[in-house]
């Protein structure tokens, strides 16, 4: 796994950020030299999403007590360049938030698909330049009913096109459900 990356998806409560913090939990036991930093995209906009981070933050350092945590918001691709290097796993938990924040930012209230485009662009720059490996986890949302409203089908097609791309940068994409791994991308 030296510069190995890895798209995680699932839906909600899948086990996909599970599934990612076991795998920067090996990665961490294959050599004490190692290295994890988690990069989270989580925003706490309201009581109840603060309590879920801290019940996150809590919970992760229980299972992987040497996963640092970085918290990113918005510039996702600077974040990953800055801390990828050889010998350290990067985990990016996640980006279906990471969207979110850009393209429904609470703060603002207004909408910049120009700065998402600009961002992901950024993303899949930083992907490709990473010297390390790198764990990517996202919300698969597109197998359920179209949305009603324009600004949700208008997400779901975003991230639809994000997942895509970055499971097309990636040597292994896996699907989540029900807490079990299915490969859909293999390397070689």
């Amino acid at each position: 796994m030296p510069r190995e990356r890895e798209l995680i998806l699932g839906g909600q409560r899948s086990g996909k950020s599970r599934r990612a913090e076991q795998r920067a939990a090996d990665w961490l036991a294959l050599d004490p030299a190692h290295r994890a930093v988690l990069i989270a995209t989580a925003t706490a906009h309201d009581e109840e999403m603060r309590e879920r981070i801290a019940r996150h933050r809590a919970d992760r350092a229980q299972r992987v007590p040497g996963l640092v945590t970085v918290e990113e918001a918005v510039r996702l691709g600077p974040a990953l360049a800055r801390h990828s290097e050889p010998g350290t796993l990067v985990l990016i938990d996640c980006l279906t938030l990471w969207l979110t924040n850009l393209l429904m930012p609470a703060e603002s209230g207004s909408a910049s698909p120009a700065l998402a485009e600009t961002a992901h662009a950024g993303l899949l720059h930083a992907l490709h330049g990473a010297r390390g490996p790198v764990l990517l986890v996202s919300n698969e949302i597109g197998l359920g009913v179209i949305p009603m409203g324009r600004e949700a089908r208008a997400f779901v097609d975003a991230l639809g096109r994000l997942n895509q791309a970055v499971a097309g940068a990636c040597d292994r994409v896996t699907l989540m459900a029900a807490g079990l791994p299915l490969r859909l991308k293999e390397p070689g």
